[in-house]
């Protein structure tokens, strides 16, 4: 195994989690677990809609049902607009002031936005300890910790957990709580699911619906409707994942960044600007 390998942990263990937070996120998202943090972050949100308040508003909103692919673009871009940049950055604070303009026009309850907020914070570090090629330090779960603890300030979030362990208590009980089936929560869930087949062949569908369910806790599965996943697809499914960090453990680290904000676009092939995102205009040439 390359002592390189952990050349890049060894500068993260070099900052301090709450002042350098940002640089930290940003060794973590873009050079340790590109690929992880995205699927992580994708199913963070995911979980959102098992919370009944969050899917009816969502299904009010009639923005999955029309524009289910540019919705999931427009909250991946504003997202890694803040998370690449930093939330000091030019492009961060517009990331941030759009996501803000976006929200504040719906009444949204405030322990909605922190359940939301919780799952940034916590999704991707269950999923790094499951499947990432290392397991995360704790160095790296308090970064987290206070990066999105910051961004919650900025989008005017009231009444903050303050600590870890406290956000994550709270991540918790609130699932235990609100997690339950409604028509609103299945079709939201739906219409997620639906996008990312779209993704792959047709044929493959059946085959995809259930490599999801496999990551489904019951507690989300049974908030969805969705069966139990077949028991040797969904062991192959983390088997393979967990072959995969195996085979990246003995990697050398990447020696240049990804960022999700260069990549194409299905929504936005020509660019886009962020002050136009989540407004489901039509786009000049589309």
């Amino acid at each position: 195994m390359s002592r390189r390998r952990y050349d890049i942990l060894r500068r993260i263990l070099t900052l301090d989690p709450q002042k350098d937070c940002q640089e930290i996120v940003y060794l973590v998202g873009s050079y340790e677990y590109p690929w992880m943090m995205r699927k992580s972050l994708e199913f963070a949100l995911f979980r959102t809609y098992a919370v009944p308040s969050i899917a009816a508003l969502l299904a009010q909103t009639g923005q999955f049902a029309r524009h289910g692919q540019r919705r999931y673009d427009d909250t991946s871009l504003l997202i890694a607009e803040f998370v690449e940049h930093g939330y000091d950055s030019e492009r961060g604070r517009a990331a941030i002031r759009q996501m803000n303009r976006l929200h504040h026009r719906y009444a949204i309850r405030n322990d909605n936005y922190l359940y939301v907020l919780s799952t940034f914070i916590f999704v991707p570090v269950y999923w790094h300890q499951q499947f990432g090629w290392r397991q995360p330090t704790q160095h790296e779960n308090l970064a987290n910790f206070y990066f999105w603890l910051e961004v919650g300030r900025r989008m005017g979030l009231r009444d903050i957990p303050p600590t870890y362990e406290a956000f994550e208590a709270f991540h918790h009980d609130y699932e235990r709580a609100h997690f339950a089936y409604t028509p609103h929560t299945r079709a939201i869930a739906e219409y997620t699911i639906d996008i990312f087949c779209s993704w792959y062949p047709r044929l493959l569908t059946p085959l995809i619906r259930e490599i999801i369910y496999s990551f489904m806790d019951d507690r989300l599965r049974e908030a969805f409707g969705y069966p139990r996943p077949h028991s040797a697809l969904k062991a192959a499914v983390h088997g393979s994942l967990k072959a995969a960090a195996w085979v990246i453990r003995l990697l050398p680290p990447r020696r240049e960044p990804f960022a999700l904000t260069q990549q194409p676009n299905r929504t936005y092939p020509h660019g886009y600007t962020i002050e136009h995102m989540g407004l489901h205009e039509e786009l000049p040439g589309q």
